[in-house]
């Protein structure tokens, strides 16, 4: 395999060293890492198309990744298989402003379409909080959401086609420019389905216009549960915002650590509200805002008083994950949904969790949606530390779908999860999952292991052995 890469690739674009392969052994779930065969970089689609078309021919697995912010493990390498980068394939073919369209490859940096189309007064509406880097390959593998999913969606209600090459190098369209569709939706199938179908090569995109107006809310709350009950309250009342977002007090300590976006330093949680949309609009729904933050108890209340303002409310909740890092050496993210009306519930459970397993937890959630993202603390030089995160991230799983909801909202299953795949859905659920997988990818070499149960374990750094090898359940032999 790798004689017929080096036909195909020149040596600063097939990297096969240690030296050279070391910054994809891992993506954003640093706690897993595996050692690829290779890493090639296509910079053609034609390139991209014979690599996956060798891989098929050679049985050999791959992995597409952009810039490897996966937080589940999605684009964890198979070990001694190929990493396909796609960082080169970056180009937006084409920006039609009159169709509010845009055809852009799959290394394209999602915030770099925004900008592209801002001179037309459109953008690009999905805004996960890793958007200055993150590449819409990825975003269309794990179908990512973003702070303002609750009015405007994920990833994808914005795709309307694609052209991908499956996992046997056939070529193939899905959807077109259009928003209506006839048939099955093949795209929507596509969207979603974490690497196993193939790899996207061009991605049509529906561009959304820029609202008139922005109206952001940063209001601090005495404790997470009454941040969650005025979430209540707002949606109860019929607002739709553009977002709804909550951080609790140690999420509230890492971005101001880190990015200082000075917001009320005593709070037990900040609570983030954005109306948008025509000004008139806007202005009539931010009078009845207001009047429901200041009924919900909230023990300040500011208004963002320009564009600048604005920026940096939002700064300090884009930045909390990584920011987490000053407060941590190490953490786990986790991506469960609960319906709304089971926040409360669903916060006190988790906050006793930490209590019970002695790791702290700082809460930032998509609140609008129900969308949890629980980041469990720990030091990967403790012994055992890695084992009670995993099984303080499995209760959390386990509780979500307790309580109605699900074990990812825009993550992806990937690596992490997929132990819980078949305690979400039943054996013939994922037995039909499987066969569509199997219908794209008969061999299974398009990122192997991931979503579903079983397969083979990932290595694994230094932080320890997965407590599934602990309990003898899983073996490397």
């Amino acid at each position: 395999m790798l004689p017929a890469l080096a036909r195909l690739y020149p040596p600063d674009r097939l990297l096969a060293q240690p030296g050279q392969v070391v910054a994809y052994e891992s993506d954003g779930l640093t706690a897993y890492r595996a050692r690829p065969a290779a890493v090639v970089i296509p910079t053609t689609q034609a390139e991209l198309i014979e690599t996956v078309r060798l891989c098929h021919a050679h049985h050999m697995p791959f992995v597409a990744r952009g810039s490897g912010t996966s937080l589940s493990g999605g684009s964890l390498p198979v070990p001694d298989g190929l990493v396909i980068a796609l960082n080169r394939l970056n180009r937006i073919v084409r920006l039609d402003p009159e169709q509010r369209l845009a055809v852009v490859e799959p290394g394209v940096i999602n915030l770099e379409v925004s900008k592209a189309a801002a001179p037309h007064g459109l953008y690009y509406a999905p805004d996960p909080s890793s958007q200055q880097v993150c590449t819409l390959g990825g975003n269309i593998a794990f179908n990512s959401g973003g702070a303002h999913c609750l009015k405007y969606g994920m990833t994808s209600n914005h795709v309307l086609g694609l052209k991908v090459v499956l996992a046997n190098g056939e070529v193939v369209s899905l959807g077109g420019e259009s928003q209506e569709s006839v048939g099955p939706d093949l795209t929507g199938l596509f969207v979603g389905s974490e690497g196993l179908f193939g790899i996207a090569l061009e991605i049509t995109l529906r561009l959304l216009p820029r609202p008139e107006k922005y109206e952001t809310v940063l209001a601090a709350y005495a404790s997470l549960e009454a941040a969650g009950d005025a979430v209540a309250q707002v949606i109860a009342s019929g607002l739709l915002p553009g977002a709804i977002e909550i951080m609790d007090q140690l999420a509230i300590q890492a971005a101001e650590a880190a990015v200082h976006p000075h917001y009320p330093a005593n709070a037990a949680a900040v609570l983030i509200v954005e109306l948008d949309g025509e000004a008139q609009q806007v202005a009539a729904e931010f009078e009845q805002l207001r009047a429901l933050i200041a009924a919900s108890g909230a023990t300040e209340f500011a208004i963002a008083q320009d564009a600048a303002d604005r920026a940096r409310i939002w700064k300090g909740r884009k930045s909390a994950f990584s920011a987490v890092g000053r407060l941590s050496p190490d953490f786990l993210v986790q991506d469960g949904v609960v319906p709304r009306s089971k926040l409360g519930a669903a916060l006190v459970a988790i906050e006793a969790l930490g209590v019970k397993y002695n790791l702290r937890v700082a809460n930032v959630f998509h609140a609008g949606d129900g969308n949890l993202h629980p980041l469990i603390l720990f030091d990967g030089r403790e012994p055992g530390a890695l084992q009670r995160a995993e099984a303080l991230a499995g209760e959390i799983s386990h509780l979500c779908i307790g309580l109605g909801g699900s074990i990812t909202g825009e993550h992806g299953i990937g690596m992490e999860k997929r132990d819980y795949l078949p305690v979400q859905f039943g054996a013939a659920d994922v037995a039909v999952m499987h066969r569509v997988r199997r219908a794209c990818d008969p061999l299974e070499i398009a990122n192997p292991g991931k979503m579903f149960p079983g397969g083979d374990a990932p290595a694994l750094t230094h932080i320890g052995l997965h407590p599934l090898e602990q309990a003898g359940v899983l073996s490397r032999e």
